[in-house]
């Protein structure tokens, strides 16, 4: 892949970052954790709970969690790879935090997901509002255990 690369993972239990990282180590690209200003503790995921926060904000589309921090140059990364768990059938809302955040008007931006059998649902019509001028490539899910082979060759298809 030409251009610099970003790859930004918001991971809740590992899992993303991950596959985040082995993508970022196959093809030499620049790493970045999405987090959130206030961490989520275990409670705070947990799905059964209907009280709890990750439950709370994916039920409330205008929530935007804040983050801890955005990387310096975002508008600089060509390509950036956007990774996160599936929540509900789609991306945590702190993903469109960090679009909103950032400037990815010339960015080719592609979305990878970790999830242990849900697909990627309507992802990516959520989240091309939260970047509409950006380029928008492929979304994929992949398990925990993807090679970096595998990982390597899905970003191959989107030069």
């Amino acid at each position: 892949m030409s251009g610099k690369t970003l790859v930004a993972y918001f991971s809740a239990s590992g899992v993303t970052e991950a596959v985040a990282r082995r993508i970022a180590d196959a093809i030499g690209a620049d790493v970045f954790e999405i987090a959130p200003r206030e961490a989520y503790t275990v409670a705070d995921l947990d799905w059964t709970d209907s009280s709890s926060r990750s439950t709370r904000e994916c039920r409330d589309p205008a929530c935007r969690p804040a983050l801890k921090s955005m990387p310096e140059g975002v508008e600089e990364y060509e390509t950036v790879l956007i990774g996160f768990p599936i929540w509900w059938y789609t991306a945590p809302n702190i993903i469109k935090t960090f679009l909103e955040a950032g400037d990815f008007s010339s960015a080719r931006i592609a979305l990878f997901a970790t999830s242990g059998g849900s697909g990627m649902g309507k992802t990516m019509s959520d989240l091309e509002p939260s970047a509409p001028q950006a380029r928008w490539l492929d979304a994929r899910r992949f398990s925990s255990d993807a090679s970096a082979r595998d990982l390597a060759a899905w970003v191959d298809t989107l030069a």
